[in-house]
């Protein structure tokens, strides 16, 4: 979501906090929606991304006690969660659900989707983050308004991004609860194209791997340079961390800020000339998003 950036002097930790406010304008209107969500919102699935989601709806208001999880296998994490009023694998019938979230496995998804169907009324909103699942296979399976969404695992510091895509049937109150509940874990992207959601996958969804690959080859390169094993680790991490923090708070786009570290003749542009020369980082990344969106293409066949 774009907005402008603190510019005030204060000590870091009160910049920090000034500017994700900034950055995220709707927070207090997310908040207000979770907090006035009327009936039970469902959770299928409390897996990594499905906890980070609980954490997230949590902290931003959504009462506890309209939460009810469905996972047969509850890490520590989500039974600590559970102590708090959420319900865990309820017994008792449910009822039909304000809002259910489907965050389980997609391969398992043919088979736990029609027994979700009883939580569904009318008016039920159906938010998935399963990859590769389209809105018409969730239709058939367990129907419902429906919003399709991807995002990834920065969402369990909460600075994830979501990109989501809903159903014709959907109205704008569903749509609004939607956007409540994607980003209790970070920004997010509506877009109305579904064919664009396999490249999303490969550039976001699969993008922080891409980034921890890049602090592993870094270190990697750093002991074959001479490093300590434990400084170059050190060294990649922190680097990679920090240039993100900086890429985040900036106003400059990353190629100028590239261009602010590098002068001319210098040690980074040695780096660069081979990172940018042929068969360089381009065309690795090029090769590398195109065939993460080829394998979400199938997927979802």
């Amino acid at each position: 979501m774009a907005g402008s950036k603190s510019g005030n002097d204060a000590d870091l930790r009160d910049r920090v906090v000034s500017v994700r406010q900034v950055r995220n304008p709707a927070m207090v209107e997310s908040r207000a929606s979770l907090a006035n969500i009327s009936g039970a919102v469902v959770l299928a699935g409390a897996g990594k991304m499905g906890n980070a989601l609980l954490t997230g709806w949590l902290a931003r208001g959504l009462d506890p006690k309209r939460l009810v999880v469905i996972e047969p296998y509850p890490s520590d994490d989500v039974r600590a969660l559970a102590s708090r009023g959420i319900r865990l694998n309820p017994t008792e019938e449910t009822g039909e659900a304000a809002a259910l979230v489907i965050a389980v496995k997609p391969q398992t998804f043919g088979d736990t989707g029609p027994a979700l169907r009883p939580l569904l009324g009318r008016s039920t909103l159906v938010v998935s983050i399963m990859a590769g699942t389209t809105i018409a296979k969730l239709d058939m399976v367990c129907g419902g308004n429906i919003v399709r969404a991807m995002p990834n695992t920065p969402a369990a510091i909460g600075r994830g991004i979501t990109v989501a895509i809903a159903a014709t049937s959907v109205n704008d109150k569903q749509h609004a609860m939607a956007d409540a509940l994607l980003r209790a874990t970070g920004a997010v992207e509506w877009i109305d194209d579904e064919a664009l959601m396999d490249a999303v996958t490969a550039v976001s969804g699969s993008g922080p791997a891409y980034v921890f690959l890049l602090a592993e080859e870094l270190a990697r390169a750093g002991v074959s340079a001479g490093l300590p094993a434990d400084l170059a680790a050190k060294l990649a991490r922190e680097t990679v961390a920090g240039s993100g923090e900086l890429l985040h708070r900036s106003d400059l786009d990353a190629a100028t800020l590239r261009r602010n570290v590098t002068s001319p003749g210098g040690t980074t542009a040695a780096a660069l000339d081979i990172l940018m020369g042929e068969q360089g980082l381009k065309d690795l990344m090029a090769r590398a998003v195109a065939a993460a969106t080829k394998r979400s293409r199938e997927l979802a066949k």
